[in-house]
């Protein structure tokens, strides 16, 4: 497996990032998900507008322009002679001190991989999808807001062992007032009446690329949808519901 890490491609096993970055230190960086179809990645742009968004709100300046990470891109899946895949593109703070000082990191790190990923097992597509709420709470987005898709994945992981520990392979989050967030790594839609409704970003839920496609297509084939703060009431009470997310696509 080829990794581009700075600038360069190298095999996997060349691949190192120091224990002094701060990514790993203190999560302090951002990444983004990308999809390659047949050897197009869907979305870059968008995915792009939202890594470069991120970089700003954290005051980190990712060191290359949008057409080098592009093209950073499309070599490192053309490395790996892949034609359908995960792509996981991440920006550190980089490599500083013990402290938490970002002053001390010089420059950013950047990296890319490109893989195969299967988020849940086929089946689930088919059949549904059983999931469970749990007690952690996402986000407030007065303290931190999770639009920004950082390293920091405490806050979903603990969520994600609480789902698990319930034997379900994902789990609903809700905020402080007890409003559908978003699950632990997709976003949430449910029909209800021939409507689509989809949680505010406002609340706190990551505004998903994956999410925005299928918004485009149902609004396209007539449907109506609304971005709308509702409970678990509305959960047990629609007619469907689905989940999106780049790795997860539709479930």
């Amino acid at each position: 497996m080829q990794i581009w890490l700075d600038g360069q491609l190298c095999d996997k096993a060349e691949a190192r990032v120091s224990v002094f970055d701060h990514g790993l230190l203190y999560g302090d960086g951002v990444f983004e998900g990308l999809r390659v179809y047949d050897g197009c990645v869907f979305r870059l742009k968008q995915h792009l507008d939202r890594l470069y968004d991120s970089a700003r709100v954290v005051m980190i300046e990712i060191p290359y322009t949008r057409d080098q990470i592009t093209q950073a891109i499309c070599d490192t899946v053309r490395a790996n002679g892949l034609r359908n895949c995960y792509v996981r593109l991440v920006v550190t703070r980089g490599t500083g001190d013990l402290g938490l000082n970002p002053a001390n990191c010089p420059r950013p790190t950047v990296f890319i991989i490109a893989a195969p990923i299967s988020l849940y097992p086929p089946e689930v597509y088919t059949r549904g999808l059983e999931i469970v709420t749990v007690p952690s709470q996402r986000f407030h987005v007065a303290s931190w807001n999770p639009r920004v898709k950082s390293l920091n994945y405490l806050n979903n992981i603990m969520a994600k062992i609480e789902g698990q520990t319930a034997g379900a392979l994902e789990a609903l989050m809700l905020d402080h007032n007890g409003y559908v967030v978003e699950c632990t790594a997709d976003n949430v839609f449910i029909v209800r009446g021939g409507v689509l409704f989809t949680p505010p970003a406002y609340l706190g839920a990551l505004r998903g690329i994956t999410q925005a496609a299928v918004i485009d297509l149902a609004t396209g084939f007539g449907w109506t949808v609304r971005h709308e703060p509702f409970t678990r009431y509305e959960v047990f009470t629609a007619d469907e519901m689905f989940l999106t997310g780049t790795a997860a696509e539709v479930v």
